[in-house]
Order: C-alpha cells, then structure tokens, then sequence
C-alpha cells in the first residue's frame, strides 16, 4: 500500500470516529419531545412515571472493546508502520497499534454517560395514552392533572 493510500485510510478512520461522536444518546431531545410520534395537545391525568436509565455501552458483543479502541489500534498500527524498516518498522507497527487502542479506549470511556429521564404516560381527557419523556419531573405525580403541549407536560 502506498503513502497516499495510508493516508486515506486514516483520515476516512478519523471521519468516521468523529461523525460517531455525533451519534444520538437513544433518548429524544429531552424535555421537549415526545416518544411517540402523534401527539395531540390536550388534558389528562397522569397514569405513571418511571425513571429511565441510559443503556451503558458494554462494548461489541459485550466485550467492553469499542469502537474506539479498535479505531484507535487501527491508527496507531498505521502510524507505527510509517516508522523504520525490517523489525524495527514491526516493532513500530505492534507498538503504535497497543498504544493507539490504549488511547482509543481510554478516550472511549471519558465520554459522558446519559442523564436519566422521566417517562411520563398520561391518559388523555378522550380515552387514548401518550407517552412523555422528559429529563426533569418539576414534582409530577401519578393522579396530576396535566396539559400536555408540544410533547411537554404542563400543569393546567
């Protein structure tokens, strides 16, 4: 592989890891936003609320290995191979692969862990369910009358 195509190689790892920094947390925009799709405004009473816990990453396939870790070994083992020939560029290669997924990992787990949210399901005044997730309960109880608008809960 020449030069030119190392470097490609490199820079298409990086914009994937850094277009994966952008991935979603799996909770809707909290606060504001609805888990189901149709929501209508209106009044009703609030039938429970559970507090929902982030998933923690468990790696692939529950290894505790991420993506980071392998992006950042896959890095570092091209970088390494830039360096020296013969054993010493194997030394290089094996060393900067170690050294990059070390990174990676520990890079991997510094990401902040999602917040907890509120699943709020109110019982509309017209019979139906809607579901509410939202990041803060501001001192809602099972049985409050509630208006919910714009997929937020409100008091009337």
């Amino acid at each position: 592989m020449n030069r030119l195509n190392e470097l490609r190689v490199v820079f298409g790892v990086m914009a994937v890891l850094l277009l994966g920094g952008c991935a979603s947390t799996g909770y809707p925009m909290l606060g504001s936003t609805p888990t189901n799709a149709a929501v209508s405004a209106g009044y009703g009473v609030i039938q429970s609320i559970e507090l929902v816990q982030p998933q923690q990453a468990a790696g692939i396939a529950g290894t505790g290995i991420g993506v980071g870790t392998i992006a950042g070994g896959l890095i570092g083992g091209i970088l390494g191979n830039q360096v020296g020939g013969g054993t010493g560029q194997t030394a290089a290669t094996i060393g900067g692969a170690a050294a990059g997924a070390y990174l990676g990992h520990q890079l991997e787990k510094s990401q902040p862990a999602s917040a907890p949210a509120y699943k709020f399901t109110v019982r509309m005044d017209n019979g139906s369910y809607q579901t509410v997730m939202q990041s803060k309960n501001d001192n809602f109880r099972v049985g409050d009358r509630v208006r919910v608008d714009n997929g937020a809960l409100m008091r009337p």
